[in-house]
């Protein structure tokens, strides 16, 4: 059965390449490897709730309401940093298309010549100069660009993404230009918010025993248990993860960079991104302006699906019109081609037995007189005058 190519509109998101997933019709952008992720929320939600069920309505009657109302605003915005960091996209840069990658081919071919067989090619490299020093940009064989300056390939959500810091798994996505403030400002408020109920935990365990002892208390409030063990085990990762991103925050550096030793090996380059200033490098990376995406995710795209003839024709119909290339009655003007057409159309209707269409009647050219000559006018004289001899 013949398929017939019709063209639907569809967002952007849906032919995206990578590996990302999206929800909320491309509003939200993730991994896909998702469950730490879930982890996390659950460990902050599980870990506040039972905060805000053993503790907060002790110390509210005992200390102050002040607590618990700074423990609420202080769980928001924990969840709003988190949601934001997940759900945004990090800077993903989109891919060539395939004319641009046949032409930046033809453009490296060309700068490298013909390379003798048994021989590795030379890197595909660019050159740039940022702040007075030579920066390189590396060719992604997969994006098929040169990526930007401090920009990296995530392996496991197969972009190229704008100033790559790193992929972390309790976020489930990518840190990059686009969401790396939110990242940070998530790290700092979990690590209050972590000190704070472990702090408050421990002061709602010392006054609760000097009523009713310290094994009582335990007896009575077993979720406070359960919440100094796990605060205990992430306020040293977590505080120390933080205490790690503000170092590279003063230094403006990212993550990647930090690993690799761009700035620090053995090459000792100077940092051409830093302003060697703590105060202006800090501005730089958590007030600067924030970027827009590149990925127009919800814009609109034709999408060409093969649907059988039969479903396409009764899903849009095509009027039938009939076209005359020839009159219908054949004359004297008409072209031979013509008037074997109009036979064919005669019979066909005649053996279909649909009533032929009807002939109208050529008008009849009025009669002139003919016009008088000098022939006529003798041959007139000679008749009359034998008719007299006659």
């Amino acid at each position: 059965m013949s398929a017939v190519m019709i063209a639907r509109k569809v967002r952007k998101w849906e032919k995206l390449p990578g590996k990302n997933s999206f929800c909320c019709d491309g509003r939200v952008m993730m991994a896909r490897q998702k469950g730490v992720f879930y982890l996390t929320v659950f460990l902050i939600v599980g870990t506040c709730s039972l905060f805000f069920a053993f503790e907060c309505p002790y110390l509210a009657t005992h200390l102050s309401p002040a607590i618990p109302v700074f423990a609420v605003v202080l769980f928001l915005f924990v969840m709003a940093m988190l949601l934001r960091t997940s759900f945004s996209d990090p800077g993903v840069l989109p891919r060539a298309l395939p004319e641009e990658a046949t032409f930046i081919e033809m453009e490296i071919e060309a700068a490298n010549g013909n390379v003798p067989a048994g021989q590795r090619p030379p890197p595909r490299i660019r050159n740039v100069q940022i702040n007075g020093q030579i920066v390189k940009l590396k060719y992604c064989h997969t994006c098929k660009i040169f990526r930007p300056p401090r920009a990296s390939h995530c392996s496991i959500c197969d972009n190229c993404v704008d100033r790559f810091d790193h992929h972390c798994p309790w976020v489930g996505n990518c840190v990059g230009k686009r969401n790396y403030r939110y990242f940070y400002l998530f790290t700092l408020s979990l690590s209050l918010l972590t000190i704070y109920i472990f702090t408050f935990a421990i002061v709602h365990v010392v006054m609760r025993s000097v009523d009713s002892g310290f094994v009582k208390t335990l007896q009575d409030t077993p979720g406070t248990v359960l919440e100094v063990l796990v605060c205990f085990f992430t306020l040293w990762s977590v505080v120390g993860l933080t205490g790690f991103h503000s170092y590279l925050i003063s230094l403006n550096q990212t993550t990647n960079e930090d690993i690799k030793g761009s700035w620090s090996g053995k090459n000792r380059l100077q940092n051409p991104y830093s302003h060697k200033n703590i105060v202006k490098n800090c501005c730089e990376v958590l007030c600067g302006p924030a970027y827009p995406s590149v990925l127009d995710r919800r814009g609109l795209t034709q999408d060409d699906l093969p649907v059988p003839a039969s479903t396409a024709a009764q899903s849009n119909p095509v009027p039938q019109t009939t076209k005359t290339t020839a009159p219908l009655i054949p004359n004297e003007h008409t072209p031979d081609d013509a008037k074997s057409s109009i036979a064919d159309s005669a019979i066909s209707h005649a053996e279909k037995g649909s009533p032929s269409p009807k002939k109208e009647k050529p008008p009849t050219p009025a009669k002139v007189p003919p016009l008088a000559s000098p022939e006529t006018d003798v041959e007139a004289s000679i008749i009359i005058a034998k008719e007299k001899a006659l």
